[in-house]
Order: structure tokens, then C-alpha cells, then sequence
């Protein structure tokens, strides 16, 4: 019985020829800073779910086009309480601010973007081209009564840090009675 592998099952053998045996792959080729614990989901989703023929993450790849995954930059979020802050800080390597943007709807922040890198280069006697193509997006939901302009932004090293103040202690909810 002969076996035909997609594209994500080649992608998904590799890496764990490469978590079993590190110099079956080198790391340059292994190495993504947008990779994440959702791959290992897929990989694991694919590697049980084989003989069924119906992987959760193929369901999701039919419904977002066909891409296998998107990119999803890490992100921290840090209450401070004395000043009254929230910042959120986002991981965006190699990108410019022309490429991020931020958005404010229905009180949730959503920072997306393009990445379009195409690097080119001799080592050793060899061409070596280097392609990252994608669009991200993360939403972080906002405390009610924060408004845009209260929001603050920066990009420098490949680190988004967008600030914005949390608002006052939520009042409790009012209790109404049944007549």
C-alpha cells in the first residue's frame, strides 16, 4: 500500500525528525519565531487522527482558505496597579510600523499586520534565499470606558508596546426585583 503525505504531514514529519534527531535537520530551517504550541496541537491532532482521515486542524485549514496556520506573534499583558496602566506587548520580529496595524472596535484592541521578507545572500559559495510571507492578528479585549485616544503605541526592536489605563473598579451589579 503505497501512502501520499500533504503538505502538513511532510511539514509534521520533519519536525519530529528533528525533535528525535537533531542533525536531521538543520536549525536554520527549523526555526520560527512565529512557531507555537498550536503546531504541536497539529501535529498531535494529525498523528492520532490519521486512520479517521479527518484531522480537526485539516477542517480548519479548509475553512481559512487552505492555510495550515497563520502567524500568531506572542503577546504579554502586565497590569500595573499603582499607575493604573495595562500594557500589552507584542513580539514582532524583523517588521516596521508600516507593517502593524491597530485597531479599536467594540472595545477590543486588535493589532494585525504583513510580513513580507525576502532575504538573499552567498555563504559558503552558495545562493541562499530566505521567504516569510503571512498576516497575523491578535485581539485583546479593553476595560470598558477606555477611549482610542487614551491609547498609546511604540515599535523599536521588533517589540510592540501598546499602553492604555484601566479604568476604575467595575460597579457590582444591581439586583432588580420581580413585581
Amino acid at each position: 500500500m503505497s501512502k501520499v503525505f500533504t503538505r502538513n504531514q511532510k511539514h509534521s514529519k520533519r519536525v519530529l525528525q528533528h525533535l528525535t534527531n537533531p542533525s536531521a535537520m538543520s536549525l536554520t530551517n527549523f526555526y520560527d519565531p512565529f512557531f507555537s504550541l498550536s503546531d504541536f496541537d497539529r501535529l498531535f491532532d494529525e498523528a492520532f487522527s490519521a486512520r479517521a482521515g479527518n484531522s480537526v486542524n485539516q477542517q480548519v485549514a479548509r475553512q481559512d482558505g487552505g492555510a495550515s496556520r497563520s502567524l500568531r506573534p506572542r503577546m504579554d499583558v502586565h497590569e500595573d496597579a499603582q499607575k493604573n496602566v495595562v500594557t500589552a506587548t507584542f513580539e514582532l520580529p524583523g517588521l516596521r510600523k508600516e507593517d502593524v496595524a491597530i485597531d479599536v472596535h467594540n472595545n477590543q484592541l486588535t493589532v494585525s499586520g504583513e510580513t513580507k521578507q525576502d532575504e538573499s545572500r552567498e555563504e559558503n559559495g552558495y545562493a541562499v534565499r530566505e521567504r516569510r510571507f503571512g498576516k497575523f492578528s491578535r485581539t485583546l479585549p479593553l476595560p470598558q470606558g477606555v477611549k482610542p485616544e487614551e491609547i498609546k503605541a511604540g515599535l523599536e526592536n521588533g517589540i510592540l508596546t501598546v499602553t492604555f489605563p484601566k479604568t476604575g473598579a467595575e460597579a457590582a451589579p444591581k439586583k432588580i426585583n420581580i413585581s
